[in-house]
C-alpha cells in the first residue's frame, strides 16, 4: 500500500511539471553541468518572455530547488498568466518557491536577490529596475507587489525638481508579509518582521528593531514583540515545498 501511494505521488508530481519549459529554461540559464540537474522546475502555464540576463544559484545545486508556478496555497486553480522576464541579474541563495500567476521582472542592469526559502504567493509581482533583496525565509503573501520604481518621472510642480524614479528595497530575514501588501521603493525592513494585509511600505523601518508588526497606509509600527512562529512551522513548510532533497 505504501508503495502504491509513493507511485501515485510521483505520478502527480510528474504531471504537474511543464517539462518542455523546464528543460528549456535550465539549458538557457545555466551551463550544462548545472542544467542537467534541473534546479528550476516550471509548473503549469508560465510565459518565459526573456531570460537573457544572469541567473545565478549561490547554493549547492539540487533538483527542483526553485519552482515557478508552484502550487502551495489553498487556492489550487491558476489563471495561467505567470510571466518571467529577466534581463538583469537574479541571484538565488538557496531554495525559492514562486507561486502560480506570479510576474517576475528584472530589468537590464538591475539586481534581484532571493534568500533561501523565499516564497511568493499567487499573483505576486516583483518589478526590479534597480535593486531588490529578499532575505532568507522572506514569505510574501498573495496579490502583493514588490516594486522599486514609480515607472514614471515625478516632480515638484512648484519648483520643477524631479524626484528619483527608483530606489532599492531590502526585506529582512524571516519576514512574513500578508496578502495585498505593496512594498515600494526605499523600503527596508528588519529581521522577524510581520506586515499586515493591505499595508503600504515605502521607507526604512529597520530602526524599530526586530520582531515587530507593521500595518496601515502608510505603514507604521502596530506592535513590538510580535513574530511568526517560524520554528513551529519550518518543518511543515519544508515538507510541503521541497520536492527533492
Amino acid at each position: 500500500m505504501n508503495f502504491l501511494k509513493k507511485i501515485y505521488r510521483i505520478f502527480r508530481f510528474v504531471m504537474k511539471v511543464n517539462w518542455i519549459k523546464t528543460v528549456y529554461f535550465n539549458l538557457k540559464a545555466f551551463r550544462f553541468s548545472v542544467a542537467k540537474k534541473l534546479p528550476v522546475l516550471i509548473y503549469g502555464r508560465v510565459k518565459i518572455t526573456d531570460i537573457s540576463g544572469k541567473i545565478i544559484i549561490n547554493a549547492p545545486i539540487k533538483t527542483g530547488m526553485i519552482g515557478f508556478g508552484q502550487k502551495f496555497e489553498k487556492m489550487t486553480k491558476a489563471k495561467g498568466n505567470a510571466e518571467i522576464n529577466i534581463r538583469g541579474t537574479i541571484v538565488f541563495r538557496g531554495y525559492a518557491h514562486i507561486g502560480k500567476d506570479c510576474f517576475l521582472f528584472v530589468g537590464k542592469d538591475a539586481y534581484c536577490e532571493l534568500g533561501n526559502m523565499t516564497g511568493l504567493g499567487s499573483d505576486v509581482k516583483i518589478i526590479c529596475t534597480e535593486r531588490i533583496v529578499l532575505g532568507d525565509w522572506a514569505r510574501i503573501g498573495y496579490e502583493s507587489q514588490v516594486v522599486d520604481t514609480n515607472s514614471h518621472h515625478m516632480m515638484d510642480a512648484g519648483t520643477g525638481e524631479k524626484f528619483p524614479m527608483s530606489a532599492p528595497i531590502h526585506i529582512g530575514n524571516y519576514n512574513s508579509v500578508s496578502n495585498r501588501v505593496s512594498i515600494m521603493s526605499k523600503t527596508v525592513t528588519p529581521d522577524y518582521c510581520v506586515v499586515a494585509s493591505n499595508a503600504v511600505l515605502s521607507k526604512d523601518y529597520s530602526n524599530l528593531g526586530n520582531e515587530i508588526l507593521l500595518g496601515g497606509i502608510p505603514a507604521k509600527l502596530i506592535r513590538k514583540n510580535f513574530s511568526r512562529d517560524w520554528e513551529g512551522e519550518k518543518l511543515s513548510i519544508e515538507k510541503l515545498l521541497i520536492v527533492c532533497r
